[in-house]
């Protein structure tokens, strides 16, 4: 009777955050211990910054993450005067600062013009209360400039949305000078990473996918198509793509059965790349027998293509890995590996593409053909 207690009490928790926003579910499940001041500035040529507010900062990390070309993105604070202000001053209305998202990119690769055509597929501009589901001051949207090029190019974007006659209200999305930025509290960083149901539940339920689908329809996925070395699919295009347990794994973070998946018992020699990019993740050379019945690894072929990230699902605490450009779910780390590493990298066969030594050249990987 305890546990099923427990149970419906987890499950009352989420409910809450999804039908009375971040606020009220943030306040419940965590304590407040203030924001810390990040550098508001170009650092050098190869590192940039923009500042975007967008309504609940949960919201709007995830499609500037997926992006060649961006290093960082930070939820935070900013617009305001108080330092280091607490979610809860925040959320009171008591600071005037807003919820916003502070992204570090390299310029040459990915453009300021590019980051705003991504901002304004995640918003409502005409809405001068907030954003969806979540009101007040704290929730507008807004660009914050961090140079005279960048407040240049965010007028012309306005005007060009504007003049586009997409909305049948006026844009009210205010350019700003930037000004000191806050990062939130770390519960709040990647949230919709490390709580995925309860972000799931909040974002269905905030009205934001909705209105950016009868805003924009495809067009909302331009976020995906910027300078990508890998393709990038649409849902729809992936459940095409895809077969049902690729889907399951990739998109909804499922785990296939173990002894009855494609690679755990190859030996062949050659490169796994991610099933939906292609971008290469393990190689043979690290792949070991782990006898879970499960592709096991004891390090990543090109690190830069692994993200990890804390899991909190089935009540432990797990890390969980990733592709970067992809953003599919490949499996989970465990430090329970053999030598030299100590890792087991205990990988999903449906996330992965098999590429044979033999084949490398052919499809464009032959620069790890020196591996064998």
């Amino acid at each position: 009777m305890k546990k099923i207690l427990i149970g419906i009490g987890l499950i009352f928790i989420v409910a809450l955050g999804a039908f009375f926003g971040p606020k009220l579910y943030a306040s419940i499940t965590q304590k407040s211990l203030g924001s810390e001041a990040v550098k508001s500035e170009t650092i050098d040529e190869d590192h940039a910054l923009a500042t975007f507010a967008g309504g609940c900062f949960w919201c709007m990390e995830p499609p500037f993450e997926k992006l060649d070309g961006v290093y960082s993105v930070i939820s935070g604070y900013t617009s305001g005067e108080e330092k280091n202000p607490t979610y809860d001053e925040v959320s009171s209305e008591q600071t005037g600062h807003v919820e916003a998202v502070q992204i570090e990119y390299d310029p040459d690769v990915i453009t300021y013009e590019q980051l705003l055509k991504v901002f304004w597929r995640q918003i409502d501009p005409t809405d001068a209360g907030g954003q969806f589901v979540d009101r007040g001051p704290q929730y507008v949207s807004g660009i914050f400039y961090h140079s005279e090029a960048q407040m240049k190019t965010a007028q012309k974007s306005k005007k060009e949305l504007e003049a586009s006659g997409r909305f049948d209200g006026e844009v009210v999305t205010e350019i700003q000078p930037a000004k000191t930025f806050y990062k939130a509290e770390e519960y709040h960083q990647d949230y919709y990473k490390k709580n995925k149901l309860s972000y799931k539940f909040y974002r269905s339920n905030s009205g934001r996918d909705d209105f950016l689908e009868k805003a924009w329809g495809d067009e909302r996925h331009i976020e995906l198509q910027t300078n990508s070395l890998y393709p990038s699919f649409t849902d729809d295009e992936l459940k095409e793509k895809l077969t049902d347990i690729q889907y399951k794994v990739t998109r909804e973070d499922a785990t296939e059965e173990a002894f009855k998946n494609e690679y755990w018992d190859n030996e062949e020699e050659g490169i796994y790349v991610d099933v939906v990019s292609g971008e290469p993740l393990f190689s043979s050379k690290d792949k070991y027998k782990s006898g879970t019945g499960w592709p096991s690894f004891t390090k990543p072929l090109v690190e830069d293509n692994i993200v990890e990230m804390e899991d909190r699902t089935w009540f432990t605490v797990r890390t969980e890995v990733r592709s970067k450009h992809a953003d599919s779910h490949l499996g989970h780390v465990f430090d329970d590996g053999p030598k030299p590493t100590g890792l087991r990298y205990c990988m999903n066969s449906a996330a992965l593409r098999f590429v044979p030594k033999n084949e490398l050249e052919e499809q464009g990987y032959g620069e790890f053909l020196s591996q064998f």
